[in-house]
């Protein structure tokens, strides 16, 4: 990874009056929000070091018309304070960790525990609330970028080992924006599963009800869960069920037949189809004629329709309801950790964990 020239982006960067110290002689961290954008102007993300977040994606729709099409909040206080994970990079284990425990090479190891009697992306205090140092910032050009770094120490939420963590956001020709995910593991197996958990609405970020977006997932198979959304162990086929979307299928369509932990909607991992970088997901909105093709390297995805969203006030005096948005969050299986017949998310000293994802926007 390049070297740090967080010093000289300060300037560039929207800076906000937000630092945080651990006591006397502690480092002065401060959060910035910086601006990727394509040569034509006509596609840019915003992003910050608070959580590695996405805080807005602008793409043309079919007629050239600019709009954000991801959830957020106008101020990094807002993301500060937020529980809905809005752009967040999730871990240092994504999703669910059932009752906070789990066994690895015989010592059992016990997470902070914040949804209900499990523990949820990382815990009270994941990736996702955690300032991160900016390493490198090109903010235009052929490939503009940014990454950050995010040392977790031993310990930290009740995970093993230190972890060394690498997110790097880049935009590329014509209407790709990239995310890779990285994190080496220095002196103990720890699991790791890095989630990006944005919100995608195509219409806009504002623009209501996702229902009518087109779906299509590449996965024949899905882990049921039970009732507090903790996967049973079985890996289930979605033929004849309303988890069925490898064709395109309006979001709306079957969405009254699933729930997720009471709530109406979708919130289900699929098994993705194939190994390595393959496509996963197909998303449209046929009012606005935005796309886009998903692609990433893990074995999973989470597709979630918002189901949890009431009254959310955010960006630009817009509020958020129920299933004004969805999320697809490759991923690692949930609660992994505890099921040997899931894909191991174990990473061993000195490994690395790889988590490549790319959008690719179309109109």
């Amino acid at each position: 990874m390049a070297t740090s020239r967080a010093a000289s982006l300060l300037p560039i960067a929207l800076l906000m009056c937000l630092a945080f110290a651990g006591g006397a002689g502690a480092e002065r961290k401060t959060v910035g929000v910086y601006e990727l954008k394509n040569k034509k102007g006509d596609f840019s993300i915003k992003v910050t070091n608070w959580g590695a977040t996405l805080m807005s994606v602008i793409v043309p729709d079919s007629k050239g018309n600019l709009a954000d099409v991801v959830l957020g909040y106008d101020t990094i206080a807002e993301y500060v304070n937020g529980s809905s994970y809005f752009g967040a990079l999730v871990g240092r284990v994504a999703n669910r960790v059932a009752k906070g425990r789990f066994v690895l090479d015989g010592k059992a190891y016990h997470l902070y525990i914040n949804d209900g009697k499990n523990a949820l992306h990382g815990g009270h205090r994941g990736f996702s609330k955690v300032i991160w140092t900016v390493k490198e910032y090109v903010a235009d050009g052929d490939a503009p970028h940014i990454t950050f770094f995010y040392h977790s120490f031993d310990g930290e939420q009740g995970f093993p080992g230190a972890l060394d963590v690498y997110v790097t956001y880049q935009l590329s020709s014509p209407y790709d924006l990239s995310l890779r995910m990285n994190a080496t593991a220095l002196d103990k197996a720890t699991p790791v599963n890095l989630v990006n958990h944005a919100y995608w609405n195509l219409g806009g970020h504002g623009s209501g009800a996702v229902l009518g977006h087109l779906i299509q997932v590449f996965a024949s198979l899905y882990t049921p869960v039970d009732g507090s959304m903790i996967p049973t162990g079985e890996v289930a086929g979605v033929s004849g069920t309303p988890y069925d979307l490898r064709r395109l299928t309006p979001v709306g369509s079957r969405i009254g037949l699933v729930s997720g932990g009471g709530a109406v909607g979708y919130d289900v991992n699929y098994a993705v189809h194939g190994q390595g970088m393959t496509q996963v997901a197909f998303l449209r909105d046929p009012a606005s004629g935005r796309a886009f093709e998903l692609w990433a390297n893990q074995p999973g995805v989470q597709l979630y329709t918002g189901n949890w969203l009431k009254d959310e006030k955010g960006k630009g005096g817009a509020v958020y309801q129920q299933h004004g948005a969805l999320c697809l969050e490759t991923q690692a299986f949930p609660d992994a950790v505890n099921h040997p017949n899931f894909p191991s998310e174990i990473v061993r000293p000195g490994g690395v964990y790889r988590h490549d994802m790319i959008f690719k926007f179309s109109s």
